[in-house]
C-alpha cells in the first residue's frame, strides 16, 4: 500500500508583477521539489512497510512450515481411553487462552537420519527409538505440573498399531517400551503409552538429539549440579562433581549417561534428564524473549525445525497459545517423577511397572 502525499499549492504574490512572477517561479520550483521529495519518502517509506510485512509473513510460513505433523487422532479413531471432559467458562471467547488439564507425550528419539544426529550418537540405521519419554501432565489452571518418565527398559505389552500404508504392526507381549516408536512411529508411541496408562494423550511432541543440543544452545547454555564424578565413555561425557555450565552438545551427552551414574540402569540416567528439565525451565523463565525479537525467532526457528507433534499442535499459531497458557506455570511448579518400576522376573536387566503404585499414579493425572 502507497502513502499518498500531496505537494503545498502554489499562493500569490503581494509585491509588483515582475516580483510576483519570479516569486511563483522560484516557490514552484522548491514546491515541487519537496513534493517529489515527500513523495519518494512516501514511496520508499511504503516500500520498507511492504517489505517489512513480506519478511515477517516469511518468517511466520518459514517457522510454521518448520514443524512435522502426525495425524495421530485420525490414525487411532475411537479405541483410546477418554479424555478430560472440561466445561467451558461462561465467559471464555474464541481468543482465550485454554486453562483446562492437558497430557502431552513428550519424546527425544535417537534418530540417525541427517549428519548432526549421527555425529550425536543417533540409533543405528535400522530405526529410531523413543530415547527418552515423559507424560507431561497440565493441571487446570496451569499452575501446576507433573512430568512422569517411563524407563525405556520397561517391558510392556505393545498393541497392534496402524501403519501409514494401511496396514498394521502386530501386538507383542513383554517387549522393551522404546520398541513401539521402532515399528510404529509416533502413532505406535502414543498407542503403547495409552494401553500402559490408561491415560489419555492429548498431545505429542517429539525433539531429536540435534535439535535438542541446538535448543540449548540458542538458549544460551544450561547450568547444572552433579553430585557425583561423571566420566561415561559411551555419551562421551566427563565433569567432575559440582556446577557447571553446559553447552548443547555436553546436555545432551548429559542426558545421555547411564553407565557411570548409579546402579548404571535406565533409572540413574533419568534423574540427571529431571535435573536437566528443571534447568531448562529456569533458563527459559529468566529469558525476556518478548522484548528481544531477534532471539526470540532464532529459538523459535531451532524449536520448530527439531519438532514432530500431533497435527493439534503443528502450527506455530497453536504452539504459541499454548505456550502462553503455561505463562503462569513456575519452575518449582513442576514435579519430576518416574513411573514406579520394578526389576523384571524373568529378566534382571529390565523392568515392569510396579502395581498397583503405577496405576494409581497413572490415576491421578487424568
Amino acid at each position: 500500500m502507497f502513502l499518498p502525499v500531496r505537494g503545498h499549492e502554489k499562493s500569490g504574490g503581494t509585491g509588483d508583477d515582475d516580483g510576483a512572477g519570479a516569486g511563483d517561479e522560484g516557490a514552484g520550483i522548491r514546491t515541487g521539489r519537496r513534493a517529489k521529495a515527500l513523495r519518494i519518502t512516501g514511496f520508499t517509506l511504503a516500500g520498507l512497510l511492504a517489505l517489512g510485512a513480506g519478511a515477517a509473513g516469511w518468517a511466520y510460513w518459514q517457522l510454521n512450515d518448520n514443524i512435522d505433523g502426525v495425524d495421530i487422532d485420525h490414525a487411532l479413531g475411537g479405541d483410546r481411553p477418554a479424555g478430560s471432559a472440561v466445561a467451558p467458562s461462561p465467559d471464555a471467547s474464541a481468543t482465550a487462552l485454554p486453562t483446562g488439564p492437558l497430557n502431552i507425550l513428550v519424546l527425544g528419539s535417537d534418530s540417525r537420519s541427517g549428519e548432526e544426529n549421527q555425529e550425536l550418537g543417533g540409533g543405528d540405521s535400522g530405526g529410531a527409538r523413543s530415547d527418552t519419554a515423559m507424560v507431561v501432565h497440565l493441571d487446570a489452571g496451569r499452575t501446576a505440573a507433573t512430568v512422569v518418565s517411563i524407563p525405556r527398559d520397561t517391558l510392556v505389552d505393545r498393541p497392534s498399531c496402524p501403519l501409514e500404508d494401511g496396514e498394521s504392526t502386530r501386538a507383542a507381549s513383554g517387549v522393551m517400551f522404546n520398541s513401539a516408536y521402532e515399528v510404529g512411529g509416533p502413532v505406535c508411541a502414543v498407542k503403547t503409552v495409552e494401553s500402559l496408562t490408561d491415560v489419555r494423550m492429548d498431545h505429542y511432541v517429539e525433539i531429536d538429539f540435534a535439535g535438542f543440543a541446538r535448543l540449548v544452545d540458542a538458549l544460551g547454555g544450561v547450568t547444572v549440579t552433579t553430585e557425583e564424578d561423571i566420566d561415561d565413555d559411551r555419551s562421551h561425557l566427563t565433569l567432575d562433581a559440582g556446577t557447571h555450565h553446559l553447552d548443547g552438545t555436553d546436555a545432551l551427552a548429559l542426558a545421555r549417561t547411564r553407565y557411570d551414574v548409579g546402579d548404571g540402569s535406565d533409572l540413574g540416567r533419568i534423574g540427571l534428564q529431571h535435573q536437566l528439565v528443571k534447568a531448562l525451565l529456569e533458563q527459559v523463565a529468566d529469558e525476556d524473549l518478548l522484548t528481544r525479537p531477534t532471539r526470540l525467532y532464532r529459538i523459535a526457528d531451532t524449536v520448530t525445525g527439531s519438532l514432530t507433534t500431533d497435527t493439534g499442535l503443528d502450527s506455530l499459531g497453536e504452539l504459541t497459545r499454548l505456550a502462553q497458557s503455561l505463562q503462569g506455570l513456575p519452575a518449582d511448579g513442576v514435579t519430576t517423577l518416574t513411573m514406579p518400576v520394578v526389576p523384571a522376573p524373568w529378566d534382571g536387566n529390565r523392568v515392569v511397572a510396579d502395581e498397583p503404585a503405577a496405576g494409581e499414579l497413572w490415576a491421578s493425572l487424568k
